[in-house]
């Protein structure tokens, strides 16, 4: 590897980490292409760029998993080498990751003693925790099993274990994405406690109004390089939208006012138990949404979302036919491809492994969910070139950048991914159509592209449900909000009467208030799923 000559301190003092002409090549593709990048100590510093800009790249070379293929990281002004992540953590550098690492079936100080010394007793490594948590308001139960806790308290776990190491540096990747808006207002003491006592964190999220909050300076990257600094304070959440995909954002527009359709999707008592031990039992679930309206279903990960996605598309049998019906038929006891017949589509949460085959190309990928409805196969047989066209036309019509002609799905950053995906299911124009976390994980240009998407859609007179956890988003798009907490659901709330906060601690296990008795009373015997 053949250093580039660092230029410390080029901004102020000698920063405590900084990465100078940073380039990662992988075959022909540089996903980082000579970045700059200094940190300092008692700062919260983003790190900003739209889905494919090499954030995740630069992440993990400041983290020891991966190395440049040129370029240096220094520490004070010294340059180090950041083999793998135990010599990232001897320097100092600790890391918070967006999808947590925790073994379910273990205790949470079980799970902080995997990465702590073994010299450590189970005694001290508990009262370490207790001590931690006291100072900075993490509370939790040592002996309490990971699969029994809340994403918050999961979170909790992730960052006491990267406390108790010590680190100088901390970087978190979407923080607060699984998290509450109470829930996040706690991180946020916790993290501008850790940046008073003179730490240095990373910040990477697509939720620049917290980009706004927290930090004094942001780096921007677009294309595997750096555009772009600013102190995010001075700037709204629309101009740092702009600098990171180097346009104006539009706003998503909402679909005109007009008299619904008629129901489209009825979830009608729906009931089933726990689809393993860590599972999540549906406990009377009763929903509908009618052509011409997006209806969405907040709520924290864990609370069923992912058994109730499965039992609208079929992956797992309802208990009677009559407790989904797909435009009048009682669809409960058929398979996917049968209710993909009935005009249903399906965006699962999961990419890669769910909604795509990662190896397989975006042709192949379109035939998954197409191939017993989408006039891709005659006699048992593929129709290569109708498979290639379709992914085509998905791929023009959102916009969907890839390298080369028809690559495998799993060459594409999260939001060309997601976006091919949503759109595979829209260009069929489906009567109904499930959506399981629509934007996660996705830029700013992305997410807009894609909710706009889903509103025309509705408009065009499809009834579309959304389960989501980002309240912007919810908010955004949908006429009516349902929250499903412990497998139960709330009834669907006018977006227009409830707000942010309300919402909110419904997701925290507050209860529900009843429906107003006018509104039972006009819309019959699913009054409290209206």
């Amino acid at each position: 590897m053949e250093a580039k000559a660092p230029v410390p301190g080029r901004d102020g003092p000698v920063p405590l980490f900084a990465a100078y002409g940073i380039v990662k090549r992988f075959g022909s593709f540089t996903a980082n292409d000579g970045i700059d990048l200094e940190i300092r100590a008692g700062e919260i510093h983003a790190l900003l760029g739209e889905n494919g800009a090499g954030k995740s790249t630069l992440m993990k070379i400041l983290y020891g998993l991966l190395e440049p293929t040129e370029g240096v990281v220094t520490h004070r002004g010294d340059v180090v080498r950041l083999a793998n992540p135990e010599a990232a953590r001897a320097l100092g550098i600790g890391m918070v990751f967006q999808h947590f690492s925790l073994c379910e079936n273990l205790t949470v100080a079980e799970n902080i003693a995997l990465v702590m010394p073994r010299s450590l007793g189970p005694k001290a490594l508990k009262q370490k925790i207790a001590g931690v948590g006291a100072a900075y308001g993490l509370k939790l139960d040592p002996d309490r099993p990971v699969w029994s806790l809340s994403a918050g308290e999961r979170q909790r776990i992730e960052i006491i274990r990267c406390l108790l190491q010590e680190p100088r540096l901390i970087i978190l990747d979407e923080p607060t994405s699984v998290l509450t808006p109470s829930e996040a207002d706690g991180l946020f003491v916790v993290l501008e406690r850790l940046r008073d006592e003179g730490r240095a964190l990373l910040y990477i999220s697509h939720r620049l109004d917290e980009v706004r909050r927290l930090c004094s300076r942001a780096t921007i990257l677009r294309g595997g390089k750096v555009v772009g600094a600013c102190d995010p304070r001075q700037e709204s959440a629309r101009s740092l939208a702009a600098m990171m995909v180097g346009a104006q954002i539009g706003e998503v527009k909402p679909a005109s006012k007009k008299a619904l359709g008629r129901e489209r999707l009825v979830i009608d008592h729906l009931a089933l138990p726990a689809p393993g031990l860590h599972g999540t039992a549906l406990r009377d679930v009763s929903l509908t949404v009618s052509g011409g309206e997006i209806v969405a279903i907040a709520g924290i990960a864990g609370n069923g979302q992912a058994e109730l996605f499965d039992a609208l598309s079929g992956e797992a049998l309802a208990p009677k036919p009559g407790m989904i019906r797909i435009d009048g038929t009682a669809a409960g006891r058929l398979g996917i491809n049968a209710r993909r017949r009935l005009r249903a589509g399906f965006v699962p949460e999961e990419r890669n492994g769910h909604a795509a085959a990662p190896s397989l190309s975006l042709s192949d990928n379109a035939v998954l969910s197409r191939h017993a409805t989408g006039g891709l196969s005659r006699l048992g047989i593929l129709r290569v070139a109708a498979a290639k066209a379709l992914a085509q036309a998905v791929i023009g019509a959102f916009d969907v950048r890839k390298a080369g002609p028809d690559p495998a799905a799993g060459t594409l950053s999260g939001g060309n991914l997601q976006k091919f995906l949503v759109g595979r299911e829209i260009l069929a124009e489906p009567g109904v159509l499930v959506v399981n976390q629509p934007t996660w994980g996705v830029d700013a240009l992305a997410a807009a592209h894609i909710r706009q998407a889903l509103i025309d859609l509705a408009a065009r007179g499809a009834a579309i449900l959304v389960i989501s956890q980002d309240l912007d988003e919810v908010f955004e798009i949908a006429g009516r909000i349902a929250v499903l907490n412990h497998g139960a659901l709330s009834w669907a709330m006018p977006a227009c009467e409830t707000s942010r906060e309300a919402v909110g601690l419904l997701m925290g296990g507050e209860a529900a208030a009843e429906e107003p008795p006018l509104r039972q009373a006009r819309t019959g015997t699913l009054a409290h799923a209206r």
